[in-house]
């Protein structure tokens, strides 16, 4: 046994090595200059041009507005889709009211519908509130998804006991005051988890918010660093330190979420 816990151990380090090294060497080119990219070998030390190449993506577009513009955009939709999801998975979990099984498998049934379906229809209704070229436009499409309603309905009918809510009831306790005081704590781990994924896609959505934002300063950083990435002469330095730059915010989140997200998956494992 003791010899298999060295082998793990060190499988564990080569797949823990294997992950870091697209994130090191993005930051080995980004620390270069373009022209040393050329070079072979290539370089696998980091230069000495990292505060030059994070000036430069600075001056080429408005990065830090692109940045403020993805935070609020995902932070919003996270919250949203957390909340109204939340919302109705305690209501197909533990409610009991007509046509509710039949609702949920309409709901669930929407995720076999391709997005790329919904994006001319969706254009088309941007246009007419005058959303367009506007945060909102990406925000308010995205407000809640059959996703996150599947995903806590699931969660709540496990980990939410009946009789909790009962005797919440014999309380004196209403749907409402029992979903703030009893289903929100107890829909914690899930909860993480939902915002987690949620800020992650929404961080890196790219197709729609390119269609429908156009000026510079309503970009997310996605949209901005395809404009570091165009051109006729690619500089990968500039766009991998952009990139790079856009991976920070997403760190942040992961360490501020972490021990939560981390509770919510052994959570699953240990109900599976």
């Amino acid at each position: 046994m003791k010899s298999l816990g060295k082998v793990g151990h060190l499988i564990l380090l080569g797949v823990l090595l294997l992950s870091i090294f697209p994130i090191y060497f993005s930051f080995v080119v980004a620390s270069q200059d373009n022209s040393a990219l050329g070079k072979v070998p290539p370089p696998v030390l980091p230069g000495a041009n990292i505060l030059d190449n994070i000036q430069r993506v600075f001056d080429t577009v408005p990065f830090g507005q692109a940045l403020i513009n993805s935070l609020l955009v995902s932070a919003a939709v996270s919250v949203s889709v957390v909340l109204f999801s939340t919302l109705a998975g305690f209501a197909f979990a533990k409610l009991r009211f007509r046509g509710r099984t039949a609702a949920l498998v309409l709901v669930v049934a929407t995720m076999t519908v391709p997005p790329q379906l919904g994006i001319i229809p969706l254009y088309l209704l941007m246009i007419k509130f005058e959303w367009t070229d506007s945060l909102v436009a990406v925000i308010f499409p995205a407000l809640v998804n059959a996703f996150g309603v599947f995903f806590m309905t699931q969660f709540l009918r496990e980990a939410l006991p009946t009789e909790l809510l009962e005797a919440g009831r014999v309380d004196g306790c209403g749907n409402h005051r029992l979903f703030w005081h009893v289903v929100l704590p107890a829909a914690r781990p899930a909860a993480a988890v939902l915002g987690m994924l949620t800020f992650l896609g929404t961080w890196n959505d790219f197709i729609w918010p390119l269609l429908v934002l156009q000026s510079p300063e309503q970009q997310t950083a996605q949209v901005a660093l395809s404009t570091l990435r165009s051109g006729y002469v690619q500089d990968y330095s500039l766009a991998l330190t952009g990139t790079l730059l856009a991976t920070v915010p997403l760190l942040v989140v992961f360490g501020l979420l972490g021990k939560q997200l981390i509770g919510g998956i052994m959570h699953g494992a240990v109900k599976g």
